[in-house]
């Protein structure tokens, strides 16, 4: 088994590099090393921040569609728990996420550019979840994160149609967030990177407490969703950070966050 993912480190910003050519194809070792990857991510205090990156001709090109063709029912029952808790360890990074979009981002690799917190995408980029043309729907969260993301009703043209898209449709239902126009080798990384430094050295808890609090809200009832917030807010009280970060406001000093 190669090792096709890594997490590189470096000034407070990991990132997450799939490196598996020629498309990224998602296998069973990818979705695996996916998940490793996540959850040292997770738990480095060196890192403030992520980017995930598939290079700069292509994100990932989806599923290896040669490894799941013979598969039975049973077979996949067993695989999707695989798949979808690693997509999930990389959503449950309790840090910001971002996804560097060049290329294809189809299928597999759109669900797991899904599971960031935000999106920057090349130009020429083409996402898209074409599962329906094989017979079966997005297994990785699409139909999950998608729907959340850019509403039901678009989320069911691209699914049911399995289109794919250019970037600047992509940008208009909110699929990117962010597009880039500079065609320069690494110029998409580039701009993902300068997102996620700006947190370095930042307030931890405080930002693992924001991500958690919408992440959470999103799947219950606004009520529910305010209690969340309540106690969250309230928690940070708890934290040298919060005492840190109103003290540089009365003095008007720069905050030195400790992530205490």
């Amino acid at each position: 088994m190669g090792t096709w993912v890594r997490l590189e480190v470096a000034d407070g910003v990991g990132t997450i590099r799939l490196d598996r050519p020629p498309m990224n194809a998602l296998d069973i070792a990818m979705q695996e090393q996916i998940r490793s990857a996540a959850q040292e991510a997770t738990q480095r205090a060196d890192v403030a921040a992520v980017v995930l990156y598939g290079g700069e001709q292509v994100f990932a090109a989806g599923a290896d569609i040669k490894e799941m063709i013979d598969m039975s029912y049973a077979e996949m029952e067993v695989r999707s728990h695989g798949l979808t808790s690693a997509f999930d360890a990389v959503a449950r990074i309790p840090k910001p996420v971002v996804a560097a979009v060049n290329g294809y981002a189809l299928g597999g690799g759109c669900e797991l550019a899904l599971t960031a917190d935000r999106r920057v995408g090349a130009a020429g980029a083409k996402l898209g979840q074409p599962e329906i043309k094989l017979g079966i729907i997005p297994g990785a969260g699409g139909t999950q994160r998608l729907a959340r993301l850019v509403g039901p009703s678009v989320a069911k043209d691209l699914i049911f149609t399995g289109r794919i898209v250019d970037a600047t449709f992509a940008r208009e239902v909110g699929l990117l967030d962010e597009v880039v126009d500079d065609e320069s080798p690494g110029a998409v990384y580039a701009a993902a990177r300068a997102w996620a430094e700006q947190f370095v050295g930042g307030p931890g808890h405080a930002l693992r407490a924001a991500k958690a609090a919408i992440d959470r809200g999103l799947d219950v009832d606004l009520a529910t969703g305010l209690e969340i917030e309540r106690q969250t807010f309230a928690a940070l009280f708890a934290t040298e950070d919060r005492e840190i970060g109103m003290r540089a406001f009365v003095e008007k000093a720069k905050p030195r966050f400790q992530g205490r």
